[in-house]
């Protein structure tokens, strides 16, 4: 057999060519070309045959050889699998080249890297490839997105996370929330270095004095729920001017008196949020201190301050024999609970507040028709919550929706019980630019329900929970005409069947159906 093939590779070398001379030819020539020699052709893949090493050293190969390597059948292994190739190259890197390749728009895009450059991305994914090669700038915008409590977890990580962390950027915004319970030396300068300029007091053991010594530039101070903050603690801690301090919240310190007005007003000139909800000891005296001192107050909140009385809203709006008072820039003002607020108290908001825009009046008894009259004057007057005002009927309501111009786009009416068909009404005539209605008790039947759905297009909000007299044929024809409608109140509405609440699912913008128990705050 030996000698057979010796025969036929002689008579292929050609005459004349001996057997000596072609065993050298043979020894010159690797395995592939040998049987290639036998056969005339390459019959099948040579590296099919030769045991190779499992990290094989680089080879430039022959351009013009066809035979199948290892690498080649991998790229085109990746290709027919639609495998996509991602590599990632850190910022510093300038060096590499990347030649893209365009495929059709339902494959996935590969990368085809030259000899060299793959070389440089294997170094690359094996050793140095990390997190760390990111721009400290890169890393800020991903903190920015975490939580308080994972931003001081990230700080823990190593160095280069820790400064990132406490870059002012991170925490542009944010609040810090505190037990001032004993003395902390790092805690203070900790919040300057972050930038962080909001604070909120969750509990108070002692003086405020290190905290706002500690934090010069603090903007925002949360001051509710310390129950045991006295006239006292405020002096200590409020011993100075403070002309950052814009937003000061001291509701549910019940033991707050007129006193630790004077002072915020004395040193916070500034200020132009300032939240006294449930300090029940505050008096009219407080509110001439406020009108005195704070001339850039913006919103200002009276919840269940039941000693304020109309002559305190006097001093608050300047109508009173003072000159030099008066909170001109008032935009918000809540009086929810003031017991003692009569439709006096309106006409001097309407004399002296015209540029209020929200106006909280729920829970006062004492509020009529009348006081609505006064509050028809203000023309910027956006948001008007007469929750629970019994006393406010269809002629008070009248006399709103007749006010020229009109640019409520917010009112609340529920347990007006005197509140009915009518309202509705004067509510469609002249109110069009309502996007939140609250009707819930109200006396509304069908027909003033269709009436709001005819002309209230830009109606967003409505709540008509436990008013028994709506049926489906008025939940029909709202889910017909209110297109806009995103949220709607139904609880205690006795008289709807099943199909009304399908009608309503068939509504593209509306997200929300309460038919359960639910308050709107």
């Amino acid at each position: 057999m030996y000698e057979e093939r010796l025969k036929d590779s002689c008579r292929i070398a050609g005459e004349g060519t001996t057997s000596v001379q072609l065993f050298r030819s043979w020894a010159q020539l690797d395995m592939a070309s040998v049987l290639t020699g036998w056969y005339g052709y390459n019959i099948f893949n040579i590296a099919n045959f030769i045991e190779y090493e499992p990290y094989p050293k680089r080879r430039k190969l022959d351009k013009q050889n066809q035979y199948r390597t290892v690498e080649t059948s991998n790229k085109e292994y990746e290709l027919t699998h639609k495998v996509p190739t991602a590599i990632y190259r850190p910022f510093s890197d300038s060096t590499l080249k990347q030649k893209s390749k365009s495929v059709e728009k339902h494959k996935p895009e590969v990368v085809v890297l030259d000899e060299e450059e793959e070389e440089e991305e294997c170094v690359l994914l094996d050793g140095r490839t990390s997190i760390d090669n990111l721009y400290p700038e890169l890393l800020c915008i991903i903190f920015q997105k975490l939580d308080l409590q994972t931003k001081g977890r990230v700080a823990q990580v190593c160095g280069k996370w820790r400064d990132t962390v406490y870059l002012k950027s991170v925490w542009k915004g944010c609040e810090a929330r505190l037990h001032l319970r004993k003395s902390n030396p790092t805690l203070f300068p900790s919040l300057v270095r972050r930038g962080i300029r909001r604070v909120q007091v969750l509990s108070l053991r002692k003086s405020l004095r290190e905290l706002v010594n500690g934090v010069p530039n603090l903007e925002s101070l949360n001051l509710s729920g310390c129950y045991n903050l006295t006239d006292s603690a405020l002096d200590t801690g409020i011993n100075r001017d403070l002309p950052n301090l814009k937003t000061l919240n001291l509701s549910l310190c019940k033991d707050v008196t007129d006193n630790s007005l004077g002072r915020i007003a004395t040193h916070c000139k500034n200020l132009e949020s300032l939240d006294l909800g449930g300090c029940t000891k505050i008096t009219n005296t407080g509110l001439l201190l406020i009108s005195w001192g704070l001339k850039q107050i913006r919103r200002l909140n009276l919840r269940s301050c039941w000693q304020i009385s109309d002559h305190g809203i006097g001093h608050l709006t300047g109508i009173s024999n003072q000159p030099s008072t008066g909170a001109k820039q008032l935009l918000q003002l809540c009086l929810q609970d003031c017991q003692k607020i009569t439709d006096e108290s309106l006409k001097f908001i309407a004399d002296g507040l015209q540029t209020i825009e929200r106006l909280n009046l729920s829970f006062c008894l004492s509020v009529t028709d009348t006081g609505l009259k006064s509050l028809s004057r203000i023309p910027g007057l956006q948001e008007l919550n007469l929750r629970s005002c019994d006393n406010v009927s269809d002629i008070g309501i009248g006399f709103l929706g007749n006010a020229s111009p009109s640019n409520l786009s917010s009112l609340d009416l529920s347990f007006c019980d005197r509140v009915s068909d009518s309202s509705m009404a004067h509510i469609a005539s002249g109110m069009t630019g309502l996007a939140c209605l609250s009707l819930s008790a109200c006396q509304i039947t069908d027909g003033g329900l269709a009436r709001v759905c005819r002309d209230l297009q830009q109606l967003q909000v409505l709540n008509i929970g436990q008013c028994n007299k709506i049926t489906d044929q008025g939940i029909m024809n709202l889910s017909t005409n209110l297109k806009s409608l995103k949220s709607i109140d139904l609880y205690g509405c006795t008289k709807l069947t099943s199909s009304s609440i399908q009608a309503l699912e068939k509504c593209e913008n509306l997200k929300i159906i309460n038919r359960g128990l639910w308050h709107q705050f």
